[in-house]
C-alpha cells in the first residue's frame, strides 16, 4: 500500500490527508502545534461559490462545494449546512452590480437569484434593515472550522491507517521524505507540504520564486443570536474584493468609507451552530504586521451589520487576528512539484476553506494518485 507523510494540520494539510486516505493510501500527518491554530480555524467556515470567479477557479469550486457535502454524509462533526448566502445591496450602484451577475452565463451554475426587499426577508427574516436588495445563492454553504479539523482527524483515525502527531517542526524534507526537529525521519512515497502562511520554513526553498503574499485579517464573535440566521450574509463592500463582481457596473460603486477603505473592510457574517454570530474582515498586506488588534474597524463593522440586521448586536465576546498565504496570480493555489515524491501547496487565501477537498484531490491526481 502506498504511503503519505503530510507536513501542515491546517485544512488544505488535513484535507489532502483525507483525500489520500480516501483513496486506500496510508497517511502520516505532522503539524507544528498540537493542532492547528492559525488560519484554518480562525475563518467563517464558508463555502463561498458565489465569489469565485468565473472559469476554472468556479469549476474547482463547485467540485469542492460537492465534495463538501460528500464529506459531510461521512463525517457529520464537520458541521456542514447547505444554508447558502444572501449578498445585500444599499445603494443602487450595488444593486446593479448584483443585477448583471444575476445575468451572467455562470449564474445558473451558481445557483443566483436577485430578490426584491419583501424577498429578502421571506429567505432570511432576521434581515430587518434597510436593504434595496439581495443576491441569494443557494450553493454556498458552511462548515464549523474550529469543529471541522478534529472530526476529519477523528474519523481517518477511526478507520485506520492515519496517524496524527502534533508538535513537530518539520526542518526538512525532500521526495518521500520529512525530518522534524525531533530528528525523527518520516519516510513514505510521497511527501505533502502545506506550510500555510509559513513562507519562510521548510518549504521556503521551493517559495521562493512563488507569487505569495500574506494578508493579516481581524475578526470577532459575538454571544448567541436569538435567532436563527438561514444565511450567511455579505454586504456590499464584498462587491470589491470578490472577483465573481468584477463587471463593468462595478466601475461606478460608491466609495467605501473612510475607514473601510483604510482597512480593506467588506462585512461578512456567519452563524455557528451555538447561534454566535461570527463577523469580519479586514485586509492589510504591508508587513510587519501589529501585534495587537484595532477597535476602528471592528466598530465600523458592527455599525454595517447593524444597519442590515436591523438591530443591535449581542455582545462581542472574542476578538482575533489571522494570517493567511495568498497567491497574487489567477491560480487558485500554488502547486510546485520539484521532484517526483514532494509536492508543496499553499496560497489559496481567503478561498481555502471553500476550495481545499477540491486543491486535495487535484494534487493526489496530479501524481497519478
Amino acid at each position: 500500500m502506498a504511503t503519505v507523510v503530510v507536513v501542515g494540520g491546517g485544512v488544505l494539510g488535513t484535507m489532502h490527508a483525507f483525500a489520500a486516505r480516501e483513496r486506500g493510501y496510508t497517511v502520516t500527518q505532522i503539524e507544528a502545534d498540537l493542532e492547528a491554530r492559525k488560519a484554518s480555524v480562525r475563518n467563517f467556515g464558508l463555502v463561498w461559490v458565489s465569489g469565485r470567479a468565473p472559469g476554472p477557479e468556479l469549476h474547482l469550486a463547485l467540485r469542492a462545494r460537492l465534495l463538501w457535502e460528500q464529506i459531510a454524509h461521512e463525517v457529520p462533526g464537520v458541521g456542514f449546512r447547505p444554508d447558502g448566502s444572501l449578498t445585500v445591496a444599499q445603494h443602487p450602484a450595488e444593486l446593479a452590480v448584483l443585477a448583471a451577475v444575476a445575468g451572467a452565463p455562470e449564474a445558473k451554475a451558481r445557483e443566483l437569484r436577485l430578490l426584491e426587499p419583501d424577498e429578502v426577508r421571506a429567505v432570511n427574516p432576521a434581515v430587518r434593515g434597510s436593504v434595496l436588495g439581495a443576491l441569494l445563492c443557494t450553493r454556498d454553504a458552511i462548515v464549523e472550522p474550529r469543529r471541522a479539523l478534529p472530526a476529519l482527524r477523528r474519523t481517518m483515525s477511526d478507520r485506520g491507517g492515519y496517524t496524527y502527531v502534533g508538535g513537530r517542526v518539520a526542518v526538512e524534507a525532500g521526495p518521500g521524505r520529512v525530518r522534524d526537529h525531533t530528528g525523527t525521519t518520516w519516510r513514505a512515497d510521497l511527501a505533502i507540504l502545506c506550510p500555510g502562511a509559513a513562507h519562510t520554513g521548510v518549504a521556503a526553498p521551493w517559495l521562493a520564486a512563488a507569487p505569495l503574499r500574506r494578508c493579516r485579517l481581524q475578526m470577532m464573535e459575538t454571544a448567541p443570536l436569538d435567532e436563527r440566521l438561514t444565511t450567511a450574509i455579505a454586504d456590499g463592500d464584498s462587491l470589491r474584493y470578490y472577483p465573481a463582481f468584477d463587471v463593468p457596473e462595478a466601475a461606478v460603486l460608491p466609495a467605501q468609507s473612510a475607514v473601510g477603505a483604510a482597512w480593506r473592510a467588506q462585512l461578512l457574517i456567519a452563524q455557528r451552530a451555538g447561534g454566535e454570530l461570527t463577523i469580519g474582515d479586514t485586509h492589510v498586506y504591508d508587513e510587519p504586521y501589529d501585534f495587537a488588534v484595532e477597535d476602528e474597524p471592528y466598530e465600523h463593522l458592527q455599525v454595517r451589520a447593524e444597519s442590515i440586521l436591523g438591530r443591535p448586536l449581542p455582545s462581542v465576546q472574542r476578538r482575533w487576528a489571522g494570517v493567511y498565504s495568498q497567491n497574487t496570480d489567477q491560480s487558485p493555489c500554488v502547486r510546485v512539484s520539484p521532484e517526483a515524491g514532494l509536492v508543496i501547496v499553499t496560497g489559496p487565501g481567503g478561498r481555502g476553506m471553500t476550495l481545499s477537498p477540491a486543491i486535495a484531490a487535484e494534487t493526489l491526481e496530479g501524481v497519478g494518485w
